[in-house]
């Protein structure tokens, strides 16, 4: 498409930012950009300042608190943003759709401009965050350029012209964007599409309110695969023979816990078949990787006791994992809860009876500290993230470990997890008096 005479609706500026990368893009080649938000003003501060000098220049036009089925049909492209819940059944893309309007994503514009034998793609329940970043600190500390993008960091559109034939990218890829990617959506001549490298770490219920069943969810993730040829590698963890010997053995790693050890298996897996470099050269590239925010980061240490924020956790099996990755379960007061996406959350509340204390927040708490046997069996619902830290202090002794890995979204409390995790952090080191030795 020519965009410099391109009249294209952008759907979802949202309150992270997620749509200014794409915009800034069509913008600086001539098209002639809407952006049409539900949210009101209010709710999208940040965002909407930094596409203040676009939206004076008259470059990029902006409505807020509605969609209108005319900016669709009227449209000459729809950059669909990928949170956008159950695509096929929402009335604005199925008006552009009607007036034969193409519909696409930043996720696809992005990948139609690479060259795919250099793209590694990495998707999962959990995991895929640290999995794509090992991955890009590995090719980093062996001295190979890589760039990362995706669900992860900024737009990588911007970045294109940076982008170099022998570099490689390593893109955290959602369900969601992987859904786009699939054969035929969003208009008919789409082409279905997969990385050279395809990884995926793992499987479990997530986003069901979103795709509408696991059978979906997991149909949208095997679409990583789906296109690959003879020539492409498909690495999934825990399949038989998915690892090479070399990388059966622990990984010199500062991170705990047994699936850091298969993330990190998986990264190491990846850049050995994209490098051929020998797993023996490579197996010590991730010893000084500390990890990502919000993903069991340990923030604080004080008489003993142990703080970490693992805010990142979303899914129940995320939320068992962390607490697996600790040798004691009974030295572990862990908070969980929070805004429901229609998951089972049975399997924290089993935890309870193995744990020093569950203390449940959010829109799920109540329901989750019933199902968890309540007081009797050290579950409590504190309903607020202030109330469970300040509950879980009074309780904790030396060597214990204080440990927020909610197992749901944050929505219901928080803008994002990373306001949650932050939110967190310090209610932990007030607590603690601004004399506490703290770390990061």
């Amino acid at each position: 498409m020519d965009f410099s005479t391109a009249r294209v609706t952008v759907m979802g500026l949202g309150r992270f930012g997620g749509g200014l990368g794409v915009t800034r893009w069509l913008a600086e080649r001539g098209a002639k950009v809407l952006v049409t938000d539900l949210a009101p003003a209010d709710s999208l501060g940040r965002p909407l300042r930094e596409l203040q000098p676009l939206l004076d220049s008259g470059a990029v036009t902006i409505r807020l608190g509605e969609h209108r089925a005319e900016d669709f049909r009227a449209a000459d492209l729809i950059i669909a943003n990928p949170a956008v819940p159950r695509p096929w059944e929402n009335p604005h893309l199925f008006a552009a759709r009607e007036a034969g309007v193409p519909i696409t994503t930043e996720i696809r514009l992005l990948i139609e401009r690479l060259p795919r034998e250099r793209v590694i793609g990495i998707t999962g329940t959990a995991g895929k965050s640290t999995t794509a970043a090992m991955i890009h600190h590995a090719f980093r500390r062996a001295h190979l350029h890589s760039h990362l993008g995706g669900n992860i960091g900024g737009s990588l559109l911007a970045s294109l012209e940076m982008i170099r034939p022998d570099d490689w990218i390593v893109l955290e890829l959602s369900s969601f964007m992987l859904w786009w990617l699939g054969a035929g959506v969003g208009h008919q001549s789409a082409a279905a599409w997969s990385p050279h490298i395809a990884v995926l770490t793992n499987l479990s219920a997530n986003h069901l309110d979103w795709h509408g069943s696991f059978e979906d969810y997991a149909a949208a993730k095997e679409n990583i695969f789906a296109a690959q040829t003879g020539s492409d590698h498909a690495i999934r963890g825990g399949a038989p023979g998915a690892f090479s010997d070399d990388f059966d053995r622990k990984i010199p790693l500062r991170l705990p816990g047994a699936h850091n050890q298969s993330n990190a298996r998986l990264a190491l897996e990846t850049v050995h078949r994209a490098t051929g470099i020998s797993p023996a050269k490579l197996i010590s590239l991730l010893d000084d990787f500390t990890g990502l925010p919000h993903r069991l980061q340990l923030i604080a240490e004080d008489d003993g006791r142990q703080f970490y924020n693992d805010s990142k956790s979303t899914t129940p099996n995320a939320t068992e994992l962390a607490v697996r990755s600790f040798e004691d379960a009974g030295r572990v007061h862990l908070i969980a809860g929070g805004y429901d996406k229609g998951s089972d959350l049975s399997s924290i509340a089993a935890l309870a009876s193995e744990l020093a204390g569950l203390y449940t927040i959010g829109a799920t708490g109540k329901k989750l500290a019933e199902a968890a046997g309540g007081e009797p069996r050290r579950a409590w619902f504190a309903g607020t993230l202030d109330c469970a830290v300040k509950r879980a202090m009074k309780r904790m002794n030396a060597g214990d470990v204080l440990l927020l890995s909610p197992g749901c979204a944050s929505w219901d409390q928080f803008a994002h997890y990373e306001e949650r995790g932050e939110h967190f952090v310090s209610r932990v080191r007030e607590s603690m008096g601004p004399a506490r030795p703290t770390r990061s």
